[in-house]
């Protein structure tokens, strides 16, 4: 068996991975107070020890510890995941100290994401594949002739940081105009709760609530509409630079399907941002869900 860990920027996923399904699952959100290399380097010790403990795992039971994360992944070093006021963590080395013997993988929370679609999900059958994760930042993966393509540096390819608006909206990486600043649900959230004057940060199901049962509202409609046109022209970029088969959208936006995904496709259909009018690939939602990082964490 393997245990696979999303860490993702405000919530973390453990799972015992048996075949590529998950038979085990727990879950919980990240408080800002929880972030941090040190804190979170302690929460994941904590909680792995207790997925072990709870289900009277034996050490050489393990095969693997894999663990998805945001930020740029270099030979087990993490870099720069804003969202978990990570600068700069060691964790492989780190955590091979507490659980020794037992092979710990760490990549990229997108790339991981991406694989496992393309070996259990919705890419399994496509070469030309581009995987978008889309929850409190972006993250993304392309899939090119059946290769997934990384850096040599790092894994590389950080979608959620290509510029659609150089002199826009501060993003979490200090730039100015990314398309996570403008397309994420963190953004989404941001907005709608700054907008209908919400004192207490608002969660994912109720986020979700008032744009389902608001939806007559006036604002509500201005936000939806501006935030779905945003994720169209990042979309439309990467449309026209690798022209992919499908593109999977994965994160909590699974959780927007059908507030989101019709117009999308309306505005993309209109092929007001594509250049070649003959390459306009499917879009879907991911099947594997929130469970795509852990999965694809242990392959």
């Amino acid at each position: 068996m393997k245990i696979g860990i999303d860490l993702g920027g405000s919530h973390i996923g453990l799972g015992i991975i048996e075949s590529g399904k998950v038979v085990y699952k727990v879950e919980k959100d990240l408080k800002d107070n929880e972030k941090g290399e040190e804190n979170i380097l302690n929460l994941l010790i904590s909680e792995i020890k207790s997925i072990i403990n709870q289900n009277d795992i034996k050490i050489e039971e393990i095969e693997k510890i894999g663990i998805a994360c945001p930020g740029i992944v270099e030979n087990g070093t993490i870099r720069r995941a804003n969202n978990l006021k990570i600068e700069k963590l060691d964790m492989k080395e780190k955590l091979e100290k507490v659980f020794k013997n037992i092979p710990i993988k760490i990549r990229n929370d997108a790339k991981c994401a991406a694989l496992a679609e393309k070996h259990f999900g919705i890419l399994k059958e496509y070469d030309n594949a581009i995987m978008l994760t889309i929850g409190t930042g972006i993250g993304g993966a392309v899939f090119y002739n059946g290769k997934l393509l990384e850096g040599k540096k790092s894994e590389a390819f950080e979608i959620g940081h290509m510029i659609i608006n150089k002199n826009g909206e501060k993003c979490s990486c200090n730039s100015n105009g990314c398309f996570e600043a403008y397309a994420s649900i963190g953004n989404l959230r941001k907005k709608v709760q700054k907008e209908l004057k919400i004192e207490n940060e608002i969660t994912g199901v109720e986020l979700v609530k008032i744009l389902k049962n608001d939806n007559k509202l006036k604002i509500i409609n201005i936000i939806l509409e501006e935030y779905i046109n945003n994720l169209a022209i990042g979309i439309s970029n990467l449309i026209n630079i690798f022209e992919p088969e499908i593109i999977a959208l994965g994160g909590s936006i699974v959780y927007y399907d059908d507030i989101i995904l019709p117009k999308l496709k309306e505005i993309l259909e209109k092929e007001e941002y594509i250049f070649n009018k003959k390459a306009l690939p499917l879009i879907v939602m991911a099947t594997l869900n929130n469970d795509a990082g852990m999965i694809g964490s242990t392959i």
